[in-house]
């Protein structure tokens, strides 16, 4: 991979990692409901998991999908259906008791999982592949993983941290209720694209 090809792919991992979609609506919502250090096994997961599927997709996923187009539509009703549960379980979490949210925040082993289903994952890791490992060599997919890895965690660290700020205004209940409940239409709507394509 030439420098140029790096710089630009460090580009496409930053602008799809820091934009809005599922994993940082979540983690907007967990920075708001359990803070910043309690976030910090969901964040990992998400980076580890994420480069792990890009890896993997890489090596072979995208071939699969490529020769059996059904399971396109597959994987798009079960991550539909994961994730209105998802925003369903956000919009349930709030009224909490004693200056605590209800719930457990995502662990890494969810988080990570959590990729195998997000739409916008999956079409950053195709993207990715397709774009800058054409050849899909296993040392030019270890390096669109690890720059995948090196970018994420930065990027959706943003989102914890905006969350955590947000909590001392949040701390009115029906405040919480409001933010929780439009967090969860948020990742509803970051559906429309799956939906509608």
């Amino acid at each position: 991979m030439t420098l140029d090809a790096l710089f630009a792919l460090v580009a496409f991992a930053f602008v799809t990692s820091v934009t809005p979609g599922p994993n940082n609506m979540m983690l907007l919502a967990s920075g708001v409901n359990f803070g910043f250090r309690r976030t910090v096994p969901h964040m990992l997961g998400i980076g580890l998991g994420h480069a792990l599927m890009v890896f993997l997709v890489g090596l072979g996923l995208a071939g699969l999908f490529d020769s059996f187009p059904v399971l396109h539509s597959v994987l798009k009703v079960v991550s539909v259906g994961y994730m209105l549960w998802l925003a369903w379980k956000i919009a349930t979490s709030a009224a909490p008791e004693g200056g605590e949210a209800k719930g457990k925040p995502f662990t890494f082993v969810q988080a990570a999982g959590f990729q195998w289903v997000n739409p916008k994952a999956w079409a950053m890791a195709l993207g990715a592949v397709t774009v800058y490992a054409p050849d899909r060599t296993v040392l030019t997919m270890l390096v669109v993983a690890l720059v995948f890895c090196a970018v994420n965690l930065p990027s959706v660290s943003v989102w914890t941290l905006a969350g955590q700020g947000l909590r001392r205004w949040l701390t009115d209940p029906s405040r919480l209720r409001l933010f929780n409940g439009t967090m969860a239409g948020l990742l509803v709507l970051s559906l429309w694209p799956v939906i509608t394509h």
